[in-house]
């Protein structure tokens, strides 16, 4: 994976970098793909953000406890 599509998809490259990762994108079908896989990431983290995290008292799940 080209690291520029997800922090493209994060929205996190600066001005200059954007500028070209875009110019790339525009001849790049694997980039564009990959965009594509990507695209609902940010709404799946917006998301889980919003899920109440596990409480103190709660067990943790069985893979985790020793």
């Amino acid at each position: 994976m080209h690291p520029e599509v997800a922090a493209y998809v994060l929205g996190v490259l600066d001005d200059a970098d954007l500028q070209a990762f875009e110019r790339h994108l525009d001849s790049c079908e694997r980039c564009q793909r990959e965009l594509k896989e990507l695209q609902d990431v940010p709404d799946l983290l917006d998301d889980l953000k919003l899920q109440p995290s596990a409480s103190e008292d709660d067990d943790p799940p069985i893979s985790m406890s020793r």
